[in-house]
């Protein structure tokens, strides 16, 4: 058991962030670039602030996910083949990432992240409004279900910006539709990943659960906003989003 000193001044703190990252995270993904810091600020070691953030984003993921498909955006019956092999993919990822280093995506993913970043500046009507699709659903989810999956379990950043890209791109899904979809497999991955490091007692659950409280009511709001305004709200969040994510890549490959 990880002891750890949480004051009311370190709770409301945790709290506020979370709901930040939960807000951001509903809308974009990202949520961990806010609360994944402020987990190491408070004296969490390294490992065991990946699995706290693990913890406290399920909670939100899990409360934008309940959102979308309550405002019936996103069918469960539509994603249950995509929830399977994005299980499978996040499982394979996670057991993976204990044999083999990760490092080396942290030059390759600024890149692929930077195409999203261009395609979703440029393709102005992307995303407005569905589309036809340009690939089947299942052979949808076998490709971005088991590779998207394996990456999360195995690496992780800028996962829903890929989600999110591949289903407007593939699925001809709108940008609002695609954000729920990119919420549900989310989820599915972290809580692979979660299990993994709850067994490795490498969760401190007192500054998750103040994170994840805040979480609830973050992606509950921000999904809310995403449905009621669509693409022109969420393009731009998404665009700062992954930006923002290809800085922190990048930085994190070439600081000392």
């Amino acid at each position: 058991m990880i002891d750890f000193n949480l004051t009311a001044e370190i709770a409301l703190l945790l709290f506020t962030t979370g709901l930040a990252a939960g807000f951001v995270d509903s809308i974009a993904g990202g949520g961990g670039l806010i609360a994944l810091p402020m987990i190491l600020a408070v004296g969490a070691p390294p490992q065991v602030a990946l699995g706290t953030n693990k913890f406290q984003s399920s909670f939100g993921t899990l409360s934008a996910s309940i959102n979308f498909i309550r405002k019936r955006e996103v069918f469960l019956k539509e994603c249950g083949f995509g929830i399977l092999m994005t299980l499978v993919g996040a499982a394979a990822g996670a057991l993976t990432v204990q044999m083999l280093d990760p490092s080396f995506l942290t030059y390759l993913v600024p890149i692929l992240l930077f195409l999203v970043l261009l395609y979703t500046v440029f393709s102005k009507g992307v995303g407005d409004a569905a589309r036809p699709p340009k690939m089947g659903r299942r052979a949808f989810y076998v490709l971005f279900g088991l590779g998207l999956g394996f990456y999360d379990g195995f690496f992780g950043p800028g996962t829903g910006s890929f989600w999110t890209a591949g289903c407007c791109l593939f699925l001809g899904c709108s940008l609002t539709r695609a954000a729920g979809i990119t919420r549900v497999m989310n989820f599915t991955s972290n809580i692979v990943s979660l299990f993994l490091f709850i067994l490795g007692g490498n969760v401190l659950f007192s500054v998750g659960l103040c994170m994840a409280a805040g979480q609830i009511i973050g992606a509950r709001l921000g999904s809310g906003l995403a449905i009621k305004n669509g693409a022109r709200f969420i393009r731009p969040i998404f665009t700062v989003v992954v930006a923002v994510t290809i800085a922190r890549l990048v930085y994190a490959s070439f600081s000392p």
